[in-house]
């Protein structure tokens, strides 16, 4: 399985396969139309608590990214989310934030990535 990030505002791509949106938030100013949103995983976005603290600051961000991990080793809506995304050849996490590289999207591919293979 191919696992992508894609910012929500970019709208949909042509090979995006299962677009799952995984901010606690809806985005600001975007219909759910205009999102083309497959799955909403907001159980699966970092804490309320670690996001503010996160505040996407660039100096904050590997602690973001080991903090974001622990949670998801803990939380229950992971393997919901693998039951989606396991009929799919390609899925696409989608987020709001505007850095494409410092954001929790990122984080969460990585970490699926690196579990798929134990995936039963």
């Amino acid at each position: 399985m191919e696992i992508r990030t894609r910012r929500v505002y970019e709208g949909q791509g042509p090979a995006d396969g299962l677009r799952v949106l995984v901010d606690r938030l809806w985005p600001r100013g975007l219909s759910k139309d205009a999102a083309a949103v497959d799955v909403w995983a907001k159980e699966v976005a970092p804490s309320s608590m670690l996001r503010t603290w996160f505040a996407h600051r660039e100096d904050r961000f590997a602690e973001f990214t080991v903090r974001y991990r622990a949670e998801l080793e803990e939380n229950p809506a992971v393997d919901e989310l693998i039951t989606q995304m396991r009929p799919h050849t390609v899925v696409t996490l989608l987020f709001g934030a505007r850095d494409t590289h410092l954001n929790q999207a990122v984080v969460l591919a990585d970490y699926l990535r690196g579990i798929s293979a134990n995936w039963p």
